[in-house]
């Protein structure tokens, strides 16, 4: 697992070892950034179920302003650290060990940009969606991470599912605001 541009470019990044752990593939990840690639700079970001910290890493690495990393796991939050410490990218960054929902229900954002990569097929993704809708910036996206086979809701609050992309087994889905474009 490697940055794939930016300042932190290349830098190599830990992950968690076990069947418990799926990191995103250079691929979809490189895929995800294409979609939000002019959206990136100076926006806010929250890394939800951040794992590693790999998504919200390649986007401080492109310029972003600010991301927020929250994972439940002590050990991903000790990876997180230390792959921010590694790209040197710790500044811009807020690590929070918390259950995800319950960041969600608490104050947080707004954000611009919410990336969500729960576990797979325990239901994370529709209880986190509508509360991560209610904590985005006007022209925010969410973008979540699933198994093409996972059923996504069209709505969600005022975002609606604009565009569904399938890379193997793995779902990319983003969510604008109605009336919003990309």
């Amino acid at each position: 697992m490697r940055v794939i541009t930016g300042s932190a470019k290349g830098r190599k990044l830990k992950t968690l070892s076990g069947e418990d752990v799926r990191p995103t593939t250079d691929r979809v990840k490189e895929a995800l950034f294409s979609i939000i690639q002019f959206e990136v700079e100076g926006r806010r970001v929250l890394d939800l179920f951040a794992g590693s910290g790999q998504l919200g890493i390649e986007a401080l690495s492109r310029g972003a302003a600010s991301a927020v990393f929250v994972d439940a796991a002590r050990a991903s939050i000790e990876v997180v650290r230390e792959n921010l410490n590694t790209t040197k990218l710790s500044q811009s960054a807020q690590i929070i060990q918390m259950d995800s929902l319950a960041f969600l229900a608490g104050y947080c954002g707004p954000f611009d940009i919410a990336l969500l990569d729960p576990p797979y097929g325990v239901g994370l993704l529709h209880k986190a969606l509508p509360m991560t809708a209610r904590r985005m910036a006007p022209g925010g996206v969410i973008i979540c991470e699933s198994t093409v086979k996972e059923d996504l809701p069209e709505q969600v609050e005022d975002f609606r599912l604009v565009r569904r992309y399938p890379y193997g087994k793995i779902s990319l889905t983003v969510y604008r605001r109605e009336g919003e474009t990309e």
